[in-house]
């Protein structure tokens, strides 16, 4: 049986409090494959070169998940390459090899942000809602025939401390277990 998918799109995931820690939850889990595209591709446009790699990935995958921090109000450019490169391919060059294999899965989309919910309000420091930053994505979503579910948002991400670091992750899994891509198994050991 096919495992979900989670990409991760972050400029420097070592650096990261909040993703790094879900990946590492979700490693010891071992029910996600968990692929890290800067990491993958080290910042290069070889992903270019690689879209039937990619688009391989997500046909296999069982459900697709992006995990990403919003930047200046949209995704970091890693990911747009690779939506430039892969989807791209799938929907407009090789559609009936690639891209109609992958509608009516489900996509989930796990993301950090640095400012509070507040600010993501009309009247927010931002003017805007993470819903209407949104847009493109389920635009994305529909055009390619994916089922979109509501992101799981993480707030403030980069001013938490430890212990609200483990709170979110913990709400992060249980999003996880709602979605039905993880099961409450107990963590398997590394040793």
């Amino acid at each position: 049986m096919n495992k979900p998918l989670l990409l991760v799109f972050h400029p420097d995931l070592n650096q990261s409090k909040v993703n790094r820690a879900l990946v590492e939850a979700l490693q010891l889990r071992n029910q996600i494959d968990i692929v890290d595209i800067q990491e993958l591709y080290n910042g290069s446009l070889d992903i270019m070169k690689d879209g039937a790699i990619e688009a391989q990935r997500l046909i296999s995958a069982s459900h697709i998940i992006f995990q990403f921090p919003i930047y200046w109000y949209s995704v970091p450019p890693i990911f747009k390459t690779w939506m430039d490169a892969v989807l791209t391919r799938m929907f407009y060059l090789f559609y009936e090899q690639e891209g109609q294999n992958i509608e009516g899965k489900s996509l989930y989309l796990h993301v950090t942000v640095g400012n509070l919910n507040s600010a993501y309000q009309k009247q927010g420091q931002n003017g805007f809602t993470l819903d209407e930053l949104m847009a493109p994505l389920k635009a994305t979503a529909r055009r390619c025939r994916l089922n979109w579910h509501t992101p799981h948002i993480v707030f403030n991400a980069n001013q938490l401390d430890e212990n609200d670091i483990e709170k979110e992750i913990s709400l992060s899994l249980k999003q996880f277990e709602q979605w039905g891509i993880l099961n409450k198994a107990p963590l398997t050991s590394s040793c």
